[in-house]
C-alpha cells in the first residue's frame, strides 16, 4: 500500500509547488514563533480591538507550553482576512504566576503576518512543572483576554492525578456549544480535542442553519480555497463558548475528516476531486488548521503534508499517544459499509501508515506510565452492524483496516501495557466498550477500554437512544449506547480512571444546563468496564 509523503506527491508535483500553493516563508513560521528578531517595519497600532478570536495555549511539556492567538479586527470579513491591515503586526506576549499578572515570568515579542493569517504561536519555556499559569497578548493598546495554562509534571515524576476532557464534532451551523460552558468550568489539567473543528460544508439558513445568525452568502459555500478555510475558522471561534474553553485549559488537538473533506483518505478525495487540485486543497487546510489552534512548530505544514502524531507524557503517570488517522490512510474498498470482503482483510492495509504504525509500536515498548491513553479519532473497538446472521463493519473506522488493528495490538501486548485507554470522537454517539483480543470471542482477554465522546453540537440536539442503538449494543463488548452531546471528563489516579458522560440537553437553542449520563471507574490493573468480571484468557 502507498503512503504520500511530501517527497512524493502523486503527479509529479513536488515539495516546493505545494509550499509556492500557500505562499508561506520559514521566516513567517520563525516569526510567529518568536524566533526570529522582530522586524523594525513591524507596526502595532491598530483602529479596532484585533483579540476577537480569543486566546488559547497547548501541548503542555514540563518547562513550557506553546501559546496561541490570531488577531482580526472584523473576524467575519468575507476575504478571510479578519479586516487585518496587509503587514506585520508586533505581538506582545507575557506569562505570569497569578491571575493579576503581579508576578510575570516570562515576556516575549511575536510577529503576526499576513502569510499566517496574522496568527503567533510563541513557545514559552523556563516554567515549573505541574504549574497553573496565567497569560496574554498585547497590541498597541489593546489587551486580550487572559487565559490560563498549565504545565505536565516533570518527566517520571510521581503525580497524584490527570484531569482531562475529550471532545470533537462542532458544526458550528447544529447548534450552540454549550458544552464547553461547563467543561471551562470543570478545572482540567488538559483537555484533547479528537478532530472535525471545522466542517466544510456551505451553510444555508433554513437547511443546516440552526443557530439565530444572519450570515452573508460567503458562508453558503462549500469551503476549499485558503481563504474560505479561515473565515469558516474566525467563524467558529466566534462562539464565546469555545473560546471560555481554550482559555481554561491548554489544548492537544488533532484532525479527522471534515478539517479538509469528508470522508477522505490521504490523497483520495471521496467526491472525486482530481489527486492534484485535492492535494492544493489539502495543502490550505493543513496551513489554516495550523493558524488557528496552538500548535508546535513541529506540526508546522510542509505543503499538503503535516506531522500531527506525538506523544505527551504526564509524569510517571500517563502516556498520551495522539494520532492522525485520516493522513496516511488507505483508502475505502467496496463502499464504506462491506462485510469480510478479501480487500477489506489485506494485510497490508493500514490506517496509519507504516511510519506512525512503527512510530506507535515504539511508544508502547517504550512507555513506563502507569495508563496508556491514545487520543484517536474514529472507533477502535470491531462493530458488526448486521442485526441478522451476517457481518457488516464500517470501513471508515478501524474495522476498514483489521490487519493494522491487530497489529497493533499484538504491540500493545508484547510492550505488556496494562491500563490501555482509546479516547475517540467522530461518531456524535457517547458509547463505552471494551477492546477484547478476539472481538468475536465475548470470553477473551480485555486489552483495554474505548471511551468515545459524543459530538459538541454536530447532528442537532440528539436524543437519549435511537435507531443505531440496537445495532452497537448487539455488540457484546459495548456497555453504552447515548445519542445526546456532550464531552467526556476523566480523572486518572495511580489506582483507577474515572470516566464521566457528560451530557446537554439540547443544543438547538443557548443555555442547556449539563449532567452526568454515567461513570464509570477503571481500576489499575483490572481492564474492564464495570459490571464485568475482569478476562484472563489469552
Amino acid at each position: 500500500m502507498s503512503e504520500f509523503t511530501p517527497d512524493s506527491v502523486p503527479g509529479g508535483v513536488g515539495r516546493r509547488t505545494f509550499l509556492s500553493l500557500t505562499g508561506v516563508s520559514a521566516t513567517a513560521f520563525l516569526l510567529g514563533l518568536g524566533a526570529a528578531p522582530t522586524p523594525v517595519h513591524a507596526a502595532e497600532a491598530l483602529p479596532a480591538d484585533p483579540f476577537t478570536l480569543g486566546v488559547a495555549s497547548g501541548d503542555p511539556l514540563p518547562d513550557g507550553v506553546v501559546l496561541w492567538t490570531r488577531l482580526a479586527m472584523r473576524p467575519l470579513a468575507a476575504d478571510g482576512r479578519g479586516g487585518m491591515p496587509n503587514r506585520d503586526i508586533r505581538v506582545r506576549y507575557e506569562i505570569a504566576e497569578d491571575e493579576r499578572f503581579a508576578r510575570v515570568v516570562r515576556r516575549g515579542t511575536a510577529v503576526a503576518t499576513p502569510e499566517l493569517g496574522h496568527s503567533v504561536h510563541p513557545e514559552v519555556g523556563g516554567l515549573k512543572p505541574g504549574r497553573d499559569y496565567y497569560y496574554r497578548f498585547r497590541v498597541g493598546g489593546f489587551t486580550s483576554p487572559a487565559g490560563r495554562t498549565r504545565t505536565a509534571p516533570a518527566r517520571g515524576a510521581a503525580v497524584e492525578r490527570l484531569r482531562f476532557a475529550t471532545a470533537s464534532c462542532q458544526a458550528w451551523y447544529h447548534g450552540y456549544y454549550t458544552a464547553y460552558r461547563h467543561m471551562a468550568a470543570d478545572n482540567l489539567d488538559v483537555i484533547f480535542f479528537l478532530g472535525d473543528y471545522i466542517y466544510e460544508y456551505g451553510i444555508v439558513a433554513g437547511d443546516n442553519l440552526e443557530r439565530q445568525a444572519d450570515l452573508g452568502p460567503e458562508h453558503g459555500v462549500k469551503v476549499t480555497t485558503l481563504e474560505q478555510f479561515r473565515l469558516r475558522y474566525s467563524l467558529t471561534k466566534t462562539d464565546p463558548d469555545l473560546q471560555a474553553a481554550h482559555a481554561s485549559a491548554p489544548w492537544v488537538v488533532t484532525w479527522d475528516d471534515h478539517e479538509v473533506e469528508n470522508n477522505y483518505a490521504a490523497a483520495v478525495s471521496q467526491y472525486g476531486v482530481p489527486e492534484r487540485e485535492f492535494l492544493a486543497r489539502r495543502a490550505a487546510a493543513y496551513q489554516v488548521f495550523y493558524e488557528n489552534l496552538p500548535l508546535r512548530s513541529v506540526q508546522t505544514p510542509d505543503g499538503p503534508s503535516v506531522r500531527m502524531y506525538r506523544t505527551l507524557p504526564y509524569g510517571s503517570l500517563a502516556d498520551v499517544h495522539v494520532l492522525d488517522t485520516r493522513q496516511y490512510r488507505d483508502t475505502y474498498p467496496a463502499g464504506r459499509v462491506v462485510d469480510n470482503s478479501p480487500e477489506r482483510l489485506d494485510p497490508a492495509r493500514t490506517i496509519l501508515g507504516r511510519k506512525q504504525e512503527r512510530w506507535l509500536t515504539g511508544a508502547f515498548r517504550d512507555s513506563t506510565a502507569r495508563w496508556n491513553l491514545l487520543a484517536n479519532q474514529v472507533v477502535m473497538a470491531q462493530i458488526d452492524r448486521d442485526l441478522g446472521s451476517g457481518r457488516l463493519y464500517s470501513n471508515d473506522q478501524w474495522d476498514g483496516f483489521p490487519a493494522c488493528r491487530e497489529r497493533v495490538l499484538t504491540a500493545l501486548r508484547r510492550a505488556r501495557i496494562r491500563n490501555f485507554v482509546v479516547l475517540t470522537g467522530d461518531i456524535h454517539r457517547n458509547v463505552a466498550a471494551e477492546i477484547k483480543a478476539d472481538f468475536d470471542d465475548p470470553d477473551s482477554r480485555t486489552l483495554g477500554v474505548e471511551l468515545v465522546c459524543s459530538s459538541i453540537s454536530s447532528d442537532r440536539d440528539g436524543a437519549r437512544s435511537d435507531s443505531l442503538a440496537q445495532i452497537w449494543l448487539q455488540n457484546p463488548h459495548v456497555r453504552l449506547y447515548n445519542a445526546q452531546r456532550g464531552y467526556l471528563r476523566c480523572e486518572a489516579t495511580r489506582e483507577s480512571l474515572t470516566a464521566d458522560f457528560r451530557i446537554v440537553p439540547y443544543v438547538t437553542r443557548p443555555g442547556a444546563g449539563v449532567e452526568t449520563l454515567a461513570r464509570y471507574t477503571i481500576p489499575a490493573g483490572e481492564m474492564g468496564l464495570p459490571g464485568t468480571a475482569p478476562q484472563q484468557r489469552p
